[in-house]
C-alpha cells in the first residue's frame, strides 16, 4: 500500500541539508534531504540501479554525510 502521492513544490519542503551548516550546492543538483509538513522525507540523490523497485517507487543513492547532516538538523 502506497501513501497518497501529491506533487509538491520544493518551496513547500523544509530542506535539512546543503544549507544547514554543511556544504552548499548553489545549483541545487546535489544530494539533499527534505522534510514534508506531514513529517515524511523526500530524498534527492543519484538514481541507483541496485535493484528494480516496485512500480511507482524509485531508488536514490546519497552519501552518508548527507544523512548525518539531516539527523543533526533534526537534533537526533
Amino acid at each position: 500500500m502506497h501513501p497518497r502521492r501529491e506533487t509538491r513544490a520544493r518551496e513547500q519542503l523544509t530542506r535539512l541539508t546543503g544549507d544547514v551548516g554543511g556544504p552548499n550546492c548553489d545549483d541545487d543538483d546535489c544530494p539533499n534531504v527534505y522534510r514534508t509538513k506531514s513529517g515524511s522525507f523526500v530524498i534527492q540523490g543519484d538514481v541507483s540501479d541496485a535493484f528494480s523497485p516496485p512500480e511507482g517507487e524509485g531508488l536514490v543513492e546519497i552519501p552518508e554525510r548527507v544523512l548525518r547532516e539531516a539527523a543533526r538538523a533534526l537534533g537526533w
